[in-house]
Formats: C-alpha cells, structure tokens, sequence
C-alpha cells in the first residue's frame, strides 16, 4: 500500500518539471534574441561612424586640394561648389543630417580646418557627431 500512495502524491510532477524547463528554455531564447539586437544596433552605429569619418576625411582633402579658397569651405557661410555638393552628400547618407547641420571651421591665416559632422540615429534621443581637426599649410 505505500506503493500505491506514493505514485498518487508523485502525480504531475513531470509535467511541472517539463513547465520549468520549457522556461529556462525560452528565458535563453529571449536572452539570445536580444543580444543579436544589440549586436545589430551596434554594428548600425559603426556604420555611420565609419560614413561620417569618411565624409570629414573626403571634405578635408577637398579644402587641401583647393587651398587658395580655403575660407570659401567655412560652413554655415561657405560657397563652394564642392562644399555644396559634400552637404548633400551628408545629408542623404547619414540620417538626421539635415536637423543637425555640419559645422566647419576654417583659419586661413594659420591653415587650421576643423570639422564636425552630426546625426542622429532613429533609434536615439541625442545626435551623435565626428570631429576632426586638420592643419592644412601650402607647400
């Protein structure tokens, strides 16, 4: 008889330990879920940081090439022709380009450029941006 009454008090305990398992399961699942999100935003965001590395770089080498204009470059007063096609470039590869304009900064006098690019992701409250600073001297 104490057979019998300890199969009845064991009733359903598999299946509760098939319950917990199943969680702990899907607790993994939901954990690797959202790793490979957080992988994909940070892979998003160094892709724009790389972009708006280049684009400081590409418009840096522009101003060297063209050094007797360098004071046509300083943004937001600039009017050359290349300057304005770099803003463009800007603004339709790096998103919220357009609400956080680029600032550059050009001394003439002492050949220093400095540049900053800004953006914001979707994703985030505050924009992010890249700054480089160039000292550009005539030969």
């Amino acid at each position: 008889m104490t057979i019998s009454a300890t199969g009845k008090s064991q009733k359903g305990v598999m299946l509760l330990e098939a319950m917990i398992g199943i969680l702990i399961f899907s607790a993994g699942i939901l954990a690797l879920i959202g790793l490979q999100a957080k992988a994909i935003s940070s892979t998003i965001d160094a892709n724009y940081r790389s972009q708006a590395s280049f684009l400081v770089s590409d418009i840096i080498g522009q101003i060297w090439v063209d050094r007797p204009n360098m004071a046509n470059y300083t943004y937001p007063s600039g009017s050359a022709p290349a300057l304005i096609a770099w803003l463009a470039r800007v603004n339709n590869e790096l998103p919220g380009a357009a609400a956080n304009p680029p600032q550059i900064t050009v001394n003439a006098a002492t050949g220093q450029v400095t540049v900053t690019v800004r953006w914001q992701p979707p994703y985030t409250v505050t924009p992010h941006s890249q700054t480089a600073i160039a000292q550009i001297a005539n030969p």
